[in-house]
């Protein structure tokens, strides 16, 4: 009897018959506020009834078309809506699949238009699972142990993780820029460095925002030094953050960026978005897949794109996200501004709909046991969320972006419950 792998083991117990909005059901019909959110893809909500349309309508006519054989017009109305949410620089777009097919893409991208072997990327980063994204990840070893070797001509700043190195965000990224300049005098002179590749907030790394300070630091050096600055919006993108792209609370300007998750509410889908100008420097050949911008994706991202305009989706995620952040904050007992903790949580942070809570032991080490009893508590009681962090102790709350005020006083409500429980 076939089975899958051993290793895909659910976070939640859950069996789902079918999601609508916020929301998950099971085959007995209980109903479970996920705020999951399928790591951040379903942006629309589950089964958004526009983007379900627009999916019906376009497997009844073309499922799929190769797009480096022929043109459809999914694809065209996708790039040309694009236009209207992504930096105005970048106005050239390649398609994929995969999260980690746009990382690569970029990669390779920054390599050949530079001729520069190296690239730095910043402790807690996720790209990606396959061997080169793998090689750019720190947030754990669990993503990139066990197939060496990996892929050579990457290097590791720091990110200025405030809470982890025990500092103030100030004292964080003074170091961080200032081992960064370290890294060029000692492992990567900056002549063989062909870009930065940095997520605006971490992702799978724990949460944690950048700061203004820190991204002006890797513009400047990128500007001086003629490194590309390549931001990865995987995560972050499409109004999660409650502004479209991540890096735009930062006033700092990418070369490249990179999209996934939430542009097609659950549809595959990738890409990288580089100025025309550098997008020319890949090589020929250099870009293409078999099912990069499937039709059905395509449509599926026109149709989300239009439902997160029409609904002020980002707007929403702003607004629900401040007051999921403020709430988590009181659930745990904390400062305004995430010091100071209780219920053995040791730091909240987040920024708009990406809030996690770090649990931590009473001399400060970090707590998985009790990050993983407060899962299996909240999905116990209808709430479901997930862990990150190198170590898995961060809780994190990821709601679609159609999420409401009720539906966070909720999940609030029942997050306060179970850390009174466990």
């Amino acid at each position: 009897m076939t089975s899958l792998s051993p290793h895909l083991k659910q976070a939640t117990p859950v069996v789902v018959d079918h999601g609508l909005g916020s929301c998950l059901y099971d085959a007995e019909g209980r109903r479970y506020l996920d705020f999951t959110a399928g790591i951040g893809v379903v942006s629309t909500g589950h089964c958004h009834p526009r983007v379900v349309a627009a999916a019906q309508e376009q497997v009844a006519s073309l499922i799929h078309g190769q797009y480096t054989t022929v043109m459809h017009r999914p694809l065209q109305e996708l790039t040309e809506r694009l236009q209207g949410v992504l930096p105005p620089s970048l106005d050239s777009l390649f398609f994929a699949n995969s999260g980690s097919e746009a990382v690569e893409a970029a990669l390779r991208l920054v390599r050949q238009a530079t001729g520069r072997p190296n690239v730095v990327v910043f402790h807690g980063g996720f790209h990606g699972r396959t061997v080169a994204a793998a090689t750019m990840t720190t947030s754990g070893t669990r993503f990139s142990a066990g197939f060496s070797p990996l892929m050579s001509g990457v290097h590791v700043a720091p990110f200025p993780t405030a809470y982890r190195y025990g500092w103030s965000e100030e004292e964080a990224t003074a170091f961080a820029l200032k081992e960064l300049d370290y890294l060029f005098a000692t492992v990567t002179s900056p002549q063989e460095t062909a870009a930065f590749i940095v997520e605006p907030v971490l992702g799978e790394g724990g949460y944690v925002p950048g700061n203004t300070e820190f991204f002006a630091g890797l513009r400047e050096r990128a500007d001086r030094h003629g490194i590309l600055l390549v931001m990865d919006e995987i995560q972050t993108g499409f109004g999660r953050t409650g502004r479209y792209f991540g890096h735009q609370h930062f006033d700092v300007r990418p070369d490249v960026i990179t999209i996934a998750k939430g542009i097609a509410s659950g549809f595959p889908l990738s890409g990288i978005a580089a100025s025309e100008e550098l997008m020319s420097k890949a090589w020929p050949g250099s870009q293409g897949g078999t099912y990069g911008a499937n039709a059905v994706s395509c449509a599926a991202a026109v149709a989300t794109l239009q439902v997160i305009e029409d609904e002020g989706l980002v707007a929403n995620a702003a607004e629900r996200g401040t007051q999921l952040l403020a709430g988590a904050r009181a659930a745990a007992g904390e400062a305004a501004d995430g010091s100071g903790g209780g219920h053995g949580i040791g730091d909240v942070r987040g920024l708009g709909l990406m809030v996690g809570s770090e649990f931590t032991t009473a001399d400060g080490a970090p707590d998985p046991d009790r990050a993983r009893t407060a899962l299996r508590v909240a999905a116990e009681k209808g709430l479901l969320m997930l862990t990150c962090g190198a170590h898995m102790n961060v809780v994190r709350m990821i709601p679609p972006l159609v999420v409401t005020a009720e539906e966070i006083d909720e999940g609030l409500s029942v997050w306060q419950d179970v850390l009174a429980e466990i």
